[in-house]
């Protein structure tokens, strides 16, 4: 080579190239894709099909006082069913659920009665026992590391126990005596059984908390530091403690949540009813975990909404109902909620590997 002669340079210009292609894993994907990996899309779409079906083959469901009933039934599973399906989501569970809500109820029962007290006493003193009663398992799993399921399956022996052994001992009976005639009675049933009359249907007030209930818990989940929290101990406590997320507050309170829902459905079915059988609620919290996980919330945790658990609450009322009106043998209830049960998780399964998939 000459001296005049120049060096070719080390790095070349790379040509021109045509259009750039996108990276698959950067590149948004559609929006029926992002639609369908929604937990509450596979729900929405089965709670319309047990709709049109009943519509159908019971022409009762049609009548607006019909509907009002089923609203019903759907809210009282529904209200509880939120805090259950947060508590999910946070990657625990929580099989004293049931048995909680009736104990509760006797607690605000007895303690108004046996002690010839104004109602709301009774109602501020389950209260307190209600969010005790969370606290403890939570702090349980916590402190111990143990599984919620063993946690909170011993917790609901005990409650079952205590329930029917001392509501036996303090009133001589499985049942507690009426309070209908106690100061404060009235006031309370107000604000926790009563109804509205909407275009001549009688609608009743836990069909309006279920809905408020339902937008809130969305509106924690989506839009506060607390359900980011809530996903994080579900996906993975460990590393949301690495990153800060505060997971023994958020577990315990969770927890205390469910212990919340089931004081408000307590006090519904005391002032509803007057008074309360012990024995009751046995299997109501295996409705609850069901219609979350046909809402769309993972048994694993860290996956799902409050929006799913509303249309899981509402297919297990509409069945409910539904198999009533069009005259069937009851008898068949659990063996249809075992159907969508299984059916929702199988639909909730391939919508999520077919969102995910590339």
């Amino acid at each position: 080579m000459s001296m005049t002669q120049r060096a070719e340079p080390a790095v070349k210009t790379p040509p021109a190239s045509g259009p750039r292609q996108a990276d698959g894993r950067t590149a948004q994907r559609p929006l029926l894709v992002r639609t369908l990996a929604r937990p509450e899309v596979g729900v929405l779409l089965g709670a319309a099909a047990v709709y049109v079906f009943f519509l159908i083959a019971a022409p009762p469901v049609r009548d607006g006082s019909s509907m009002a009933t089923v609203l019903y039934q759907s809210s009282t599973i529904g209200i509880m069913t939120l805090p259950v399906a947060l508590l999910m989501i946070g990657g625990e569970f929580d099989l004293s659920a049931g048995v909680a809500v009736i104990t509760s109820a006797l607690t605000a029962s007895m303690i108004s009665y046996q002690l010839t007290m104004n109602v709301w006493v009774g109602v501020v003193v389950a209260l307190i026992v209600s969010l005790a009663m969370g606290f403890f398992n939570g702090w349980m799993v916590v402190k111990t590391g143990l599984p919620s399921f063993l946690v909170t399956l011993g917790s609901f022996l005990i409650l079952q126990g205590v329930n029917l052994a001392v509501t036996k001992m303090v009133t001589g009976n499985v049942a507690t005596d009426d309070i209908s005639n106690m100061a404060g009675f009235d006031q309370a049933r107000k604000v926790f059984a009563s109804s509205f009359d909407i275009g001549g249907v009688q609608v009743k007030i836990t069909v309006f908390y279920w809905l408020a209930f339902a937008a809130l818990a969305t509106w924690m989940l989506i839009r506060t530091k607390y359900g980011n929290w809530i996903f994080a101990v579900g996906g993975s406590k460990d590393s949301a403690r690495a990153v800060g997320v505060p997971v023994t507050f958020t577990k315990i309170s969770l927890f205390m949540l469910v212990g919340l829902g089931a004081w408000f459905i307590g006090m519904h079915q005391l002032f509803t009813f007057n008074t309360v059988q012990s024995g009751e609620g046995v299997g109501q919290e295996l409705i609850y975990i069901a219609a979350a996980v046909i809402g769309g919330c993972l048994l694993t945790g860290g996956y799902g909404s409050a929006i799913g658990p509303v249309f899981g609450a509402f297919m297990f009322g509409m069945v409910n109902q539904g198999i009533v009106f069009a005259g069937w043998n009851p008898d068949w209830f659990k063996a249809f909620l075992g159907v969508m049960l299984l059916g929702a998780v199988l639909i909730n399964l391939w919508v999520r590997q077919s969102a995910t998939r590339r």
